[in-house]
């Protein structure tokens, strides 16, 4: 955090003690000098926020206490092609490469051979600090979408950060080796294909942030099954089908999903088809115009008389089934003979007596 500027010196002589070379925050420019590789002791290597170009420094992998590399914020560019080592930077726990201007394909034999990253129950390191009794290291960092200092380096702190870069293809499986994971940011670049389910392994994870790439497919259901994960970006991709419920994901908001068209469920406002309550249509308002009359009468109305008259009918046949004729139909009977009985013999009596 300096205003240093021109190149990095390039006499770093063999057999020298550097644990840690910090030159971060400065306008260094041109290329990292190879002779870096002479640093056999050298931990922690940040040479973040300056001008440096050329490609990936793919011969620093063969430094086997390296803990930290950080470029973040320079001039790098190209592919980062196989290791050339057999075994590269065993003991690498915080990588990050964020915005340069690397392209190609996420370089999946460096991921196979973070060694270190999988280490998830090393106790010998779980209490420590990087640093000595002089001197602590202390670092800049990118967690949970804000930019952290951290005073003290956790020897179990891990991390990997490639984003704003312009990789290309899908990300590979075997990251979910990854089992020491905090955080996974592959933000900003242009990664097709699925999220792999076998992210669901990072157990260790707080934070992932795949966002503005263009990711396809469903979200896979093994992520809701992370027990620390407290921040999910997965917005400006082209996911699709349902959001998974439960545990951790029953806590992100709309951000994590946002400008993914084809994904429904909660929190979005879109619900999913096979999850929606189908709902009968509204009879009242679709057939107002057909079955209810001008006078008020609508079909319940005529529905509840029609029920209950039924009803009524059944149970008077019931009765009269049961003690028989009851006796005021019987009189009513009568009546209604004596009464035409009196009125054909007025007719008679009109037409001279003749029946």
């Amino acid at each position: 955090m300096n205003s240093l500027h021109s190149t990095i010196p390039t006499t770093f002589s063999t057999g020298n003690s550097f644990r840690s070379i910090n030159l971060n925050g400065n306008q260094l420019e041109g290329p990292l000098p190879r002779s870096l590789e002479n640093c056999r002791n050298l931990e922690v290597l940040d040479l973040g926020s300056n001008k440096i170009n050329g490609t990936f420094p793919y011969w620093l992998e063969g430094l086997l206490y390296l803990h930290v590399l950080v470029i973040r914020s320079n001039k790098f560019q190209g592919c980062i092609g196989k290791p050339k080592t057999k075994f590269p930077f065993p003991n690498l726990r915080i990588l990050d490469i964020s915005n340069n201007e690397f392209n190609g394909p996420l370089p999946i034999k460096y991921f196979k051979y973070l060694k270190a990253m999988t280490n998830v129950n090393d106790g010998k390191v779980a209490l420590k600090y990087m640093g000595d009794e002089y001197y602590q290291d202390s670092l800049d960092v990118v967690m949970k979408g804000l930019y952290t200092k951290l005073v003290k380096i956790q020897t179990i702190f891990t991390t990997i950060d490639f984003s704003n870069n312009s990789f290309k293809g899908e990300m590979p499986k075997i990251i979910g080796r990854l089992k020491s994971l905090k955080g996974l940011n592959f933000s900003h670049n242009n990664l097709t294909g699925y999220i792999p389910s076998s992210f669901g392994n990072l157990h260790n994870l707080e934070w992932l942030d795949l966002s503005f790439n263009k990711l396809s497919g469903e979200i896979p259901r093994q992520l809701v099954d992370l027990p620390w994960l407290e921040v999910l970006k997965l917005s400006h991709n082209q996911l699709t089908g349902f959001i998974p419920s439960g545990k951790q994901f029953n806590t992100f908001d709309n951000d994590s999903y946002t400008e993914n068209f084809g994904l429904c469920g909660f929190p979005l406002s879109k619900m999913c088809n096979n999850h929606e309550a189908k709902k009968p249509p509204p009879l009242v308002s679709q057939q107002k115009d057909n079955l209810e009359p001008e006078n008020g009468f609508g079909w319940q109305a005529v529905s509840m008389g029609y029920g209950c008259g039924v009803l009524f009918g059944m149970l008077v046949g019931y009765l009269m089934f049961k003690v028989g004729k009851p006796k005021w139909i019987v009189r009513m009977v009568k009546l209604e003979e004596h009464i035409m009985l009196r009125r054909l013999k007025k007719n008679a009596q009109r037409h001279g007596g003749k029946k």
